[in-house]
């Protein structure tokens, strides 16, 4: 399946556990409920993708696109999300535990209610994401938003 062109394409509660999906085109594609558990989606475009609820445990999504894809309940927990691009993403809910996100982007992306705990944000860019109420307990982040972290335990002590 490497390097396929799936755009549009409905894929609602597929099975594609370690599927070879590397430099896939997975834009605007309907992956909710799918299991995704250690594929390969290295390089895949996955721009505007609806993933609520997947299965993407220990997947590849290095230096993949998600740009505005829409990751609510999905549960991407020690996946590799290095260099990923998740730009205004909607990651509400999302468990992100032990997840990779060395150098991600995560610009505008909506943390809301994530869990976050115990994953790697160190050199990720996270300009005016929504950390409200997102779990960042032993979290590894970069000097520049350690204020944040701080700022996002406070809000959740009132």
């Amino acid at each position: 399946m490497s390097e396929k062109d799936f755009k549009q394409a409905d894929l609602r509660r597929a099975d594609l556990t370690e599927a070879e999906l590397t430099k896939a085109t997975l834009r605007g594609a309907n992956l909710s409920g799918a299991d995704l558990t250690g594929a390969y989606l290295t390089e895949a475009d996955l721009r505007g993708a609806k993933i609520r609820g997947a299965k993407i445990r220990g997947a590849n999504l290095h230096k993949a696109d998600l740009t505005g894809a829409y990751l609510t309940e999905a549960n991407l927990s020690k996946a590799n999300l290095r260099d990923t691009n998740l730009a205004e993403a909607n990651l509400w809910k999302a468990n992100l535990h032990k997840a990779d996100l060395l150098g991600a982007n995560l610009t505008e992306a909506n943390l809301l209610e994530a869990d976050l705990r115990r994953a790697d944000l160190r050199g990720a860019n996270l300009t005016e994401a929504n950390l409200h109420k997102a779990d960042l307990t032993g979290a590894k982040i970069s000097a520049k938003y350690k204020d944040l972290i701080e700022w996002v335990e406070e809000d959740d002590d009132e």
